[in-house]
């Protein structure tokens, strides 16, 4: 029987997938729930010898890639690759699949909700209430209209992010290395990176992880944003200097960081996570009931395609 490796998965069970992969004559073979080293994934990969392989959160490497003579695909069950040596799966002739557009409504509307919370105080209020103290008189609050908001990255996501804003009536700044050919939409400007962050009130970061974009956020690009301002990341925890980001808050300029994602999650900087001026999430911001059911589903599904020997909908090449 043909083998698929599923190397970890972020719901209860594997129910889903395996309908999917056993439905269409396909076994297959799940590890634990959270992700393994990746030397052990290498040895599950020696064990079975897939001919595809699914991955959530695992690091599918070369030696992993390479104990597979015979693989067809390594299909991530997301929309990011870093977690993928893509350049070893071409080089052994494996197509790497991801799901890019199952999480737009979830990931726009947790930035935006990310940027409300901020702006109205919900979060602060909230501790302060639950605490014991009722202090209407101590709120500095934030006219969401009068904000500059500046989003890095306009793919999928940035896009959605941007409409959602717009009704807002705030001033709307984009930056993407690769700006659309036909420009930018009607009420948002394109800026260059610096621009963006010294005339944004709020940046939030749209961006995936590659060695270009690692520390998007260091301590330089800190300090050309503006006096109180947000940061919001929603992307991928390595796009932001943890240290630098730390000092910002504690000294300037930011008032306050928002953040669905953390460079060392699941075990993030305490210090970070648990400043007073840090709104966070645990990576959820892709989630909803839908967005992960279409996500299992369709992942699934692009394996059994390639491995029938068709095209798959969503190839990613190597980089």
């Amino acid at each position: 029987m043909t083998k698929i490796l599923l190397t970890d998965y972020a719901w209860p069970d594997p129910e889903v997938e395996r309908s999917v992969i056993e439905g269409a004559g396909f076994t297959l073979v799940a590890g634990p729930a959270k992700a393994l080293p990746p030397a052990e994934i290498v040895a599950l990969a020696k064990e079975h010898r897939p001919a595809a392989i699914m991955t959530c959160w695992a690091e599918v490497t070369a030696p992993a890639i390479n104990a597979c003579p015979d693989l067809k695909i390594v299909a991530r069950i997301g929309v990011g690759l870093d977690n993928i040596d893509r350049a070893a799966a071409a080089a052994r002739g494996a197509v790497v699949t991801n799901v890019p557009d199952y999480c737009v409504e979830e990931v726009s509307d947790h930035a935006v909700g990310m940027l409300l919370a901020w702006a109205r105080g919900l979060v602060a209020f909230d501790r302060e209430v639950k605490g014991g103290t009722w202090d209407a008189a101590g709120a500095k609050l934030r006219r969401v209209r009068e904000l500059t908001v500046g989003i890095a990255g306009f793919g999928r996501i940035g896009r959605r992010t941007l409409a959602k804003l717009q009704p807002f009536g705030s001033r709307l700044l984009a930056f993407d290395k690769y700006p659309p050919a036909g420009g930018f939409p009607e009420g948002v400007t394109g800026v260059d990176r610096d621009r963006l962050l010294a005339e944004s009130d709020v940046v939030i970061l749209h961006l995936p992880l590659s060695p270009e974009t690692r520390n998007f956020i260091d301590a330089a690009a800190l300090k050309r944003m503006k006096p109180g301002s947000l940061l919001v990341n929603v992307s991928r925890g390595g796009l932001v200097d943890n240290d630098a980001l730390l000092q910002a808050l504690e000294t300037g300029p930011l008032s306050a960081a928002a953040l669905d994602v953390v460079e060392g999650e699941p075990n993030p900087p305490r210090a970070l996570i648990g400043h007073p001026k840090v709104i966070a999430t645990p990576h959820i911001a892709f989630s909803s009931t839908a967005s992960v059911l279409e996500l299992r589903r369709r992942s699934s599904e692009e394996v059994v395609r390639v491995l029938r020997g068709e095209k798959p909908h969503h190839p990613c090449p190597p980089p």
